[in-house]
């Protein structure tokens, strides 16, 4: 089988997805071809270091949405394709639109957010794709939903959730005995609007009137005027002895191994990859109550929700745990049993399979 996953080139957690299902398919031995839309941020080494992966990566352009397309279909007509995976908004839209024009037996729709930016326009070109489509595919079931109330068809909507290559926090290994952790809180995400960083921020500074004073470690790369706006509140809260920018690391799950609370602020998710990594590290995990974080946390079992946008519910949620290691160590261990139980990249691949075993064979 020839499979073509189409993605954008921003290197998002919709792109983690598409290169850990190629490369999961490549290890079962199936022909893969992964395709980037190039964007401001689309990193020559990255590309370079998936390539020495052992995976074929090509790059597309992003100039107008009419010459990816054409792009495409000649990439689509050298390679010849069986399957297409068109991921993300607004990218499943030229990755199908090209997949119909080259006659691809078997086109698939990638859903990675419950909250896009569809104009009404958008909308009429992603619907009039949906009876060329085998499946729309949402990665949790609260982008299913999503799906099915903007109006693509409920009886080819799917849900598959998201996975992470639990091969970088090995099972076999223990996690950091909690008494050795620091009391630290980490929020590994890019600094996007989606995501919720302020609050945080916020949520410290009630910590801190209450005499509490944690160090906040904020890793992400992401939009630098955003960062600089964090970077501004911290110095207006007078924070800046607690908290602290990482940018982009190579090595967050030791990081987070030695870590005890992880934290995902955010205003909307699709099936979030950094909190499943925050849960596999062992780390007591806190998300704001939105679609995807409830369905991979329930609380006060695997991890503690709280209102978007509510500093103090962040800050309560926070001391309780710095102030309780037991009931922190024990969210924690729990949070790890069930992302190596529910969340790997196996488990997501043997979705996929099954739908291509049903759809394209």
């Amino acid at each position: 089988m020839r499979i073509m996953h189409f993605v954008t080139g921003g290197f998002s957690g919709a792109t983690q997805v598409a290169v850990d299902l190629a490369l999961a398919a490549q290890q079962e031995g199936a022909y893969v071809l992964l395709v980037l839309r190039k964007k401001r941020n689309t990193s020559s080494q990255k590309v370079q270091a998936l390539r020495a992966q052992g995976l074929d990566v090509r790059v597309v352009s992003n100039w107008l949405h009419a010459w990816t397309v054409w792009e495409l279909r000649r990439l689509m007509r050298a390679w010849q394709p069986d399957v297409v995976f068109a991921h993300g908004f607004s990218d499943h839209i030229w990755g199908r639109r090209a997949a119909v024009a080259e006659h691809v037996p078997h086109i698939f729709h990638v859903e990675h957010n419950s909250r896009e930016r569809y104009t009404a326009r958008r909308l009429r070109q992603a619907l009039a794709l949906a009876p060329c489509t085998q499946a729309s595919i949402g990665v949790s079931e609260g982008v299913k939903r999503s799906l099915i109330d903007r109006g693509f068809p409920e009886d080819r909507c799917i849900a598959i959730p998201n996975g992470i290559d639990l091969a970088r926090f090995p099972e076999s290994e223990q996690p950091t005995a909690w008494g050795q952790r620091m009391a630290k809180i980490v929020m590994a995400s890019r600094f996007a609007k989606q995501k919720d960083q302020p609050t945080l921020i916020h949520a410290l500074a009630v910590l801190k009137a209450r005499g509490i004073t944690p160090v906040l470690e904020l890793a992400g790369g992401g939009s630098l005027r955003l960062r600089k706006k964090s970077e501004q509140l911290v110095q207006r809260l007078g924070l800046q002895a607690q908290v602290r920018f990482w940018g982009n690391v190579s090595d967050l799950p030791q990081r987070l191994a030695q870590t005890q609370i992880f934290v995902l602020a955010t205003h909307w998710e699709g099936m979030p990859l950094a909190l499943v990594e925050g849960m596999a590290a062992g780390c007591a995990c806190v998300g704001s109550r939105v679609v995807g974080v409830q369905e991979v946390m329930e609380d006060g079992v695997n991890g503690m929700l709280v209102p978007e946008s509510d500093a103090q519910a962040l800050a309560n949620a926070l001391e309780k745990l710095l102030t309780n290691p037991a009931l922190a160590e024990k969210l924690g261990l729990q949070a790890r049993h069930d992302a190596f139980a529910m969340y790997g990249r196996e488990h997501m691949w043997a979705g996929y399979q099954r739908l291509l075993k049903t759809e394209a064979v």
